[in-house]
């Protein structure tokens, strides 16, 4: 008989060397894997020992504690900065509504007045509401009005001065 015609079936049944075709592959997992373990151990004591050395500081004071610490520091911070964040919308909405924009006008209100001791003055906040208070002054008397301001205009009539003072007191910038 002929080797070249030696079937392998003849051998042994193709069960048999599947089974074995198996177990091979099995034994050869079986050390690949006991080579990567030790492999894995060797890197984990490397790492531990480098690891405490980096995890320890000059103080003696290791890494996990001073994370912990800066933790509690930021939500501290956190806190404090959700309170500041209160009070300023407080202080923002206080600044919105209270008189912030003053604005003076001197003018001569007749002709036969030596200067100008009249005068318009603007006192609006943010929103352009306030008042303005105007002086009319003449060689007899002198004589003060007030005018509530809501958002630049007024309900009562407003001379060119008043208005002139309203409009320069208008203008800057807002919160």
């Amino acid at each position: 008989m002929d080797i070249s015609g030696v079937i392998l079936e003849d051998i042994m049944p193709m069960a048999w060397w599947a089974i074995s075709a198996l177990a091979l592959g099995t034994v050869i997992a079986f050390l690949i894997n006991i080579l990567l373990y030790r492999r894995l151990n060797r890197r984990m004591k490397h790492f531990e020992s480098s690891s405490l050395s980096l995890q320890t500081f000059t103080s003696g004071r290791h890494l996990d504690t001073v994370f912990q610490e800066y933790n509690q520091k930021l939500a501290n911070h956190e806190d404090i900065f959700l309170k500041n964040d209160t009070r300023l919308s407080q202080i923002e909405t206080r600044l919105r509504v209270g008189v912030d924009r003053a604005e003076l006008l001197r003018f001569r209100a007749f002709e036969n007045v030596g200067s100008d001791l009249s005068f318009a003055f603007a006192l609006l906040n943010q929103e352009g509401s306030g008042v303005v208070l105007t002086s009319i002054h003449n060689r007899d008397e002198s004589r003060v009005y007030a005018k509530p301001i809501k958002e630049g205009t007024s309900t009562y009539p407003l001379t060119g001065e008043e208005k002139e003072v309203i409009d320069r007191a208008m203008v800057g910038k807002k919160i």
